[in-house]
């Protein structure tokens, strides 16, 4: 199976409620499952998304 990956970074400012609404959007319409999820003692957040390539189509990246 053949993936491929996309890293975010959420600063210490974001609250959880807005870290989630992010991946749901990037998870419904960019077919994006959590791969990793670090959470940082300053409350920063770096998250790995994977989805299987698709071949033919253009990457489907959202707004971070």
């Amino acid at each position: 199976m053949d993936l491929e990956y996309q890293r975010l970074y959420m600063p210490a400012g974001t609250d959880r409620r807005t870290a989630q609404q992010v991946l749901t959007m990037h998870a419904e319409f960019g077919d994006w499952e959590l791969h990793r999820l670090r959470l940082f003692p300053d409350g920063s957040r770096r998250v790995v998304l994977r989805r299987r390539r698709r071949p033919g189509s253009l990457p489907g990246y959202l707004p971070t």
